[in-house]
């Protein structure tokens, strides 16, 4: 073993053989935080002589779960018999609930219950309580009982809390769901972790049991865990406080499924007489990278601080590049990623974004450039079901004829056509030979015996909506005519029902849709050469899925890294997402996003905005203010990028565009900053790294008179730079190098 700790570094042995009492381990992006808790679980068994059984870690996802379980084994080389419980926390759960579910009614051979369950589950409550009418969107109830139950909300507390109509039904729905749910013996998603936290209140000797089994607990990504999963795990360390607790506060970005990042931050309070270790060395990312990702993110209050270091070197300057729409970014990358893989056609390439929807001109820019890619974390553009829904009502309307957009399209969103109804309808079209839309004309003109006035009616109305929509075509603008198409299906409608962040993205996918329509609209296409482009787009299966270039939103992005990082639309109101802009805590979250979104790259980091973009169809572009977090990197850490021609496609209208160093001197300029290029070109040439920035923000400096302070910010460079520091008791202070004895801390 001693061998093994001589491949860790200092904080990381010292997180390693701190076994006994809790331990926090602040683990920055990059340090290498899975080795931590995989040589820790094996010092504990080979060292500390702790049996496997008595050791459980947590985790989020099965395929990290997998990963610590293989790393374990191969560390322990088969020495022991059995390896320790690292697990999911759902699985835990699961094994739990198997064992002792009977406590709270249950049976063992419980079933859990799986979306389309619950969405069955949700529909029969309606239809006993007569509120099937109500529920627009079984989904969008599911959300927020779902919602409830992971804030500790029982239907009780919802009923006795309901204060309008909206809200008594809601309550009714919740608890004839969760009798539903008793009846079927069966639990879905929240239940695992509710019924097993619900357990050890009620069965305390169920609960000592544990606690007398693991001694040792450890929890990975502890700033994703919510109030249930803190719950949790109060309780299994109730007789110990062997926990060491895994987390970076700086990468807690899931606040809207329920992340709380007040449990990392008040661990220590949580468990008195914590040892804190922080994992500063980084192994990814070059300094000048690390440099700008901790300028932004130190511009949060909710953090404990973390000061990153790195012995890759300087680096390049974090590239940043101003476009003057989305179309010229998508140029711009897929120039930039036709260059990085003519130099290393080996290099990885991440190009990633806040919203899926800004994937299109993206992924456009790259099919036209023949460059191969694949998305994570969604499906391409055009592959979307929305998407995909939205094109089938304009073939349809396109082409009455067209029976395979018919049936995509008849009962979505819903309108009362059930499968019964469409199978009669197919039927008839077989038996006579007739498309769909023919089936269902003569259906309405017979008035068919076998359908009932109801599905008639249905069906009635889906004719007249599709024979508006057909006339609407002809009389329409290409964006307007999407337009109508999400208004009349009342798609969009549909969506907001659902209320929840998956549905806001359809609908930003929808919008943009709308904008390529627009866009087409403008090169003069119609919408039958649309709906071309469209299903020529939507086939991927030229593309290898081992390209080296990735497009994925921020979100996809988290515990992933690439040699070139590119990250496209830095302007405000995207990102930051405007939903953050009237609430401090979700801009942090958005400020972390980045922060993790910079510390994927490796090797180059470059950020892209755009001056004007078009929302939603507008006939014309909008302008946009840059990213405030565009401005919170220190402007010495920027590489100005200068426009470049595409021989592919000419820019005549570029001159008085973008990015020229005079641009990037008026952007800082305009933030109160002074930025003063050379008169030969870009201040730093790409091909030179800087020298590192001494005082970095965030780090620690002790002053002779004042004690240990905070960096947040210098000007200059030598000993006249000017450091801006807060002192706990003092509060800011701006120094001067050469006069301030600062040391380091």
């Amino acid at each position: 073993m001693n061998s093994l700790l001589e491949q860790l570094n200092a904080q990381q042995r010292a997180a390693v053989e701190h076994t006994d009492g809790p331990l926090l381990i602040l683990a920055g992006a990059g340090s290498g935080k899975t080795r931590v808790i995989t040589y820790r679980i094996a010092y504990l068994i080979e060292v500390c002589g702790i049996p496997p059984e008595n050791i459980l870690a947590v985790t989020f996802t099965n395929k990290a779960a997998g990963q610590m379980r293989d790393r374990v084994a191969a560390l322990l080389e088969g020495r022991v018999g059995r390896l320790p419980h690292i697990s999911t926390f759902h699985s835990f759960c699961v094994s739990v609930l198997r064992r002792h579910i009977e406590r709270l009614g249950y049976s063992r051979d419980f079933t859990i219950y799986d979306e389309d369950d619950q969405q069955r589950a949700v529909k029969v409550a309606g239809q006993e309580l007569g509120l099937s009418d109500w529920i627009s969107s079984p989904r969008s109830v599911l959300a927020r009982i779902s919602a409830a139950k992971n804030r500790g909300v029982s239907p009780e507390k919802m009923r006795d809390s309901a204060y309008d109509p909206a809200a008594r039904n809601l309550a009714a729905l919740f608890e004839r769901y969760e009798s539903k749910l008793r009846q079927s013996n069966a639990l879905d998603f929240d239940d695992l972790l509710l019924k097993t936290v619900v357990l050890f209140d009620d069965a305390p000797d169920v609960a000592e049991e544990y606690n007398r089994r693991f001694r040792y607990v450890m929890v990975d990504e502890y700033q994703d865990t919510n109030r249930v999963q803190y719950r949790l795990i109060r309780q299994l360390t109730h007789a110990q406080q062997n926990i060491c607790a895994v987390g970076d506060e700086d990468q807690s970005i899931y606040r809207w499924r329920g992340a709380d990042i007040e449990n990392i931050l008040n661990f220590d309070q949580d468990y008195p007489g914590t040892i804190m270790i922080r994992l500063e060395q980084n192994y990814r990312s070059t300094q000048m990278i690390l440099d700008a990702a901790t300028a932004v993110v130190s511009h949060n209050i909710a953090r404990k601080g973390k000061s990153l270091r790195t012995d890759r070197g300087a680096g390049l300057r974090v590239g940043l590049y101003e476009a003057r729409n989305a179309d010229e970014e998508g140029w711009f990358v897929a120039s930039e990623i036709t260059k990085t893989l003519g130099e290393d056609s080996l290099k990885s390439v991440g190009v990633l974004f806040r919203t899926n929807a800004q994937s299109r001109t993206l992924e456009e820019a790259l099919r036209r450039n023949r460059i191969e890619y694949r998305v994570v974390g969604g499906t391409s553009f055009y592959d979307r079901s929305e998407i995909k829904d939205a094109l089938a009502y304009a073939r349809l309307a396109n082409n009455l004829r067209d029976s395979s957009a018919m049936q995509r399209i008849i009962n979505t969103p819903p309108r009362g056509i059930g499968q019964t109804t469409i199978d009669q309808l197919l039927a008839l079209a077989a038996e006579r030979e007739l498309t769909l839309w023919e089936a269902l004309e003569q259906a309405l003109a017979t008035g068919a015996q076998t359908l009932s006035n109801r599905a008639l009616k249905a069906l009635d109305d889906f004719r007249i909506m599709m024979t508006g929509l057909a006339r609407d075509r002809e009389t329409h603008s290409l964006s307007e005519f999407f337009r109508a198409v999400l208004d009349h299906t009342r798609y969009i409608e549909m969506l907001d029902a659902e209320n929840t962040p998956a549905a806001e993205n359809r609908i930003e996918n929808l919008r943009e849709l709308v904008n390529a329509a627009a866009e087409a609209e403008e090169r003069g296409e119609r919408l039958s050469e649309f709906l071309d482009h469209a299903a020529l787009v939507s086939d991927a299966d030229s593309y290898d899925e081992r390209a080296r270039v990735t497009l994925m939103t921020l979100h996809s992005a988290k515990g992933l890294e690439f040699s070139v990082v590119f990250l496209a639309g830095m302007e405000e109101g995207l990102f930051p997402h405007k939903l953050s802009a009237d609430d401090n805590a979700a801009l942090e979250e958005e400020r972390r996003l980045c922060y993790v979104g910079m510390t994927r790259a490796r090797d180059r980091l470059v950020l892209t905005w755009v001056r004007e973009r078009r929302f939603y169809g507008r006939q014309s572009q909008e302008g946009t203010t840059p990213s405030r977090f565009l401005s919170e990197i220190p402007h010495e850490l920027i590489e100005p990028l200068n426009v470049t021609m595409f021989s592919s496609k000419a820019r005549t209208s570029w001159g008085s565009a973008v990015n020229s160093v005079e641009g990037v001197e008026r952007f800082f300029s305009q933030r109160g900053r002074d930025l003063k290029p050379s008169s030969s070109g870009p201040v730093i040439p790409r091909s030179q790294p800087a020298t590192p920035v001494r005082w970095r923000q965030g780090s620690k400096v002790r002053h002779p008179k004042y004690g240990i302070g905070t960096v947040l910010d210098s000007e200059g460079v030598g000993e006249d730079t000017k450091v801006t520091v807060s002192f706990p008791g003092y509060g800011r202070k701006k120094l001067v190098e050469r006069y301030a004895s600062l040391e380091k801390v």
